[in-house]
């Protein structure tokens, strides 16, 4: 992968100017690339990586599993570009295993989200059977640590 695109996947934060030095190309040219990267729909989006828990958001996080019956000539793509479409669906993958896609569903409540699949994700047709997994604390995202080492107490101890 292109190392601005790698510096962007990193910090997208940093400047043009931060990046052309850190690359060894010109300014403009790193502008140039990060507007064709953008038209192209290489780079999809810019976001910050929010910790909920310090942020005192009161949401929980769901990974649901889904077992689909694939529609003949569009496979899983139809199915899975439907489910996408649902504004409670923050991700979607089309996955090996046991079961066929997997969304992460981010709401305010266990009940909210235990509402969205029983009325608007297992009555749709093709979808087999779901099962729901609660992320019950993240301590991990996208390379980022979101669980702080706790400090050592201990003291200093001499002989």
């Amino acid at each position: 992968m292109d190392k601005l695109l790698l510096l962007l996947e990193k910090n997208p934060r940093l400047t043009n100017k931060e990046i052309a030095v850190m690359i060894g190309i010109s300014e403009e040219e790193v502008e140039e690339k990060i507007r064709l990267y953008e038209e192209t729909g290489v780079i999809k989006g810019y976001r910050a990586l929010i910790d909920k828990e310090k942020a005192d958001a009161q949401t929980v996080t769901a990974l649901i599993e889904i077992k689909i019956h694939p529609k003949f000539e569009n496979g899983f793509d139809e199915v899975a570009n439907r489910i996408a479409q649902l504004d409670e669906v923050e991700s979607i993958y089309l996955m090996s295993g046991g079961f066929d896609l997997c969304c992460m569903v981010t709401d305010k409540s266990f009940q909210e989200v235990a509402m969205f699949v029983a009325n608007r994700l297992a009555p749709m047709d093709s979808v087999m059977s779901t099962a729901t997994h609660f992320i019950l604390k993240k301590y991990k995202e996208q390379g980022v640590l979101f669980s702080e080492r706790p400090a050592d107490d201990r003291g200093n101890i001499s002989f």
